[in-house]
């Protein structure tokens, strides 16, 4: 299984190259991104570095890491990943400037999508609001389970 470009109104979805480290480290800027995750910014060098990881797959059987830039009118404003196993786990970053343009909603609508079938799943933070309501849209649904303080949401 490999990521492959896809579209949604908006938005263009390309697979992940480690060229888009330099471009995304300043999509990945704002410290307040990083609010409910932890951790801070990543440098450019870290990114590339991450990205080759990313690329390269975990080189586990039956395990893919999917990953995809995501790009508004040829600007890269975020991302949206999933690790797919007997299931995919989901997730997704836009940079500040581009909040509330509904641009992770429809990232997240496309990738469910673009994976089928498959069960998905994302743990959000029970107080990031925005991410809820991404999750929603992109018919998950919240879950009792809390792993590392984050609610399983799942289809």
């Amino acid at each position: 299984m490999i990521a492959t470009r896809f579209t949604t109104a908006r938005l263009e979805l390309l697979p992940l190259e480690v060229r888009y480290a330099e471009e995304m480290a300043a999509v990945l800027s704002a410290p307040e991104l990083y609010e409910f995750t932890g951790g801070e910014a990543p440098s450019v060098n870290l990114l590339t570095e991450r990205y080759r990881r990313q690329v390269a797959g975990p080189g586990r059987p039956g395990e893919y890491w999917l990953n995809w830039v995501i790009s508004l009118d040829g600007v890269l404003v975020g991302f949206v990943q999933a690790t797919v196993t007997d299931v995919a786990e989901v997730a997704w970053v836009v940079g500040k400037q581009w909040h509330r343009q509904g641009i992770a909603r429809e990232a997240a609508v496309g990738l469910v999508r673009w994976l089928g079938d498959r069960t998905v799943i994302a743990h959000v933070h029970p107080e990031h609001k925005a991410s809820q309501a991404v999750a929603a849209a992109a018919g998950l649904h919240k879950t009792d389970q809390v792993e590392d303080g984050e609610e399983r949401w799942t289809t």
